[in-house]
C-alpha cells in the first residue's frame, strides 16, 4: 500500500474528517497519514485505543516514535500521559496498551537502522521562549536527525498548563 508517500508533495489532511480504520487488534484503530507497505510499513498514523484495548508484543526494526495526545499509553516500560514524546529506536520491543484509553500520533521505520537511542520525556518541559506566539521544544538531536514541536496559540497555552 502507498498512501501520500511522495513525501517532496506536500499534502493537507483533515484528520477530524477522516474514518478510524481498524488495526489488526480490536479497540484499537488508526487514521493512516502517510504509508509505505502494508501491515509493517513506513507510516505515519494517529491511533486510538479504547479503554482496556493492547496490542500484542512486538518489536520495532524500524524504530517508533510517538506523542501521546490524549489518556495515557502504557507498555511494561511505563505510562507516558498526554504531552509524552516517547522514542524507540530499531530492536527496541514492548507490548503497547492502554487501561483507559488514549490517542497516539506514531511515526514508524523512519530510524536509522544504527540507531539505539531509546527515551521518553514531557514535551511542556522543553518548550523555549515563545516568539511570535511559537514555542518551540527540542525533543532529540544526533548526528543524522532533529525533531522538534512547535506549539501556537491555545495549544501553547494548554501544553504550559499542563
Amino acid at each position: 500500500m502507498e498512501l501520500n508517500a511522495d513525501f517532496s508533495v506536500p499534502v493537507v489532511l483533515h484528520t477530524q474528517d477522516m474514518a478510524w480504520q481498524a488495526s489488526p487488534m480490536p479497540g484499537v484503530s488508526r487514521r493512516m497519514l502517510d504509508r509505505i507497505g502494508d501491515e509493517v510499513a513506513r507510516a505515519t498514523s494517529i491511533v486510538s485505543y479504547a479503554p482496556g484495548s493492547h496490542f500484542s508484543p512486538h518489536t520495532h526494526n524500524g524504530g517508533e516514535e510517538f506523542v501521546v495526545l490524549d489518556g495515557v499509553f502504557q507498555d511494561e516500560h511505563g505510562d507516558y500521559p498526554a504531552g509524552t514524546y516517547v522514542r524507540n529506536p530499531p530492536t527496541t520491543s514492548h507490548t503497547p496498551r492502554s487501561d483507559g484509553g488514549c490517542i497516539i500520533f506514531v511515526k514508524l521505520w523512519q530510524f536509522d537502522l544504527d540507531d539505539r537511542q531509546q527515551f521518553h520525556k514531557t514535551m511542556a518541559s522543553e518548550l523555549g521562549v515563545s516568539i511570535n506566539g511559537v514555542a518551540t521544544a527540542l525533543l532529540h538531536e544526533d548526528s543524522r536527525e532533529t525533531v522538534t514541536y512547535h506549539c501556537s496559540g491555545q495549544a501553547l497555552l494548554d501544553t504550559k498548563l499542563k
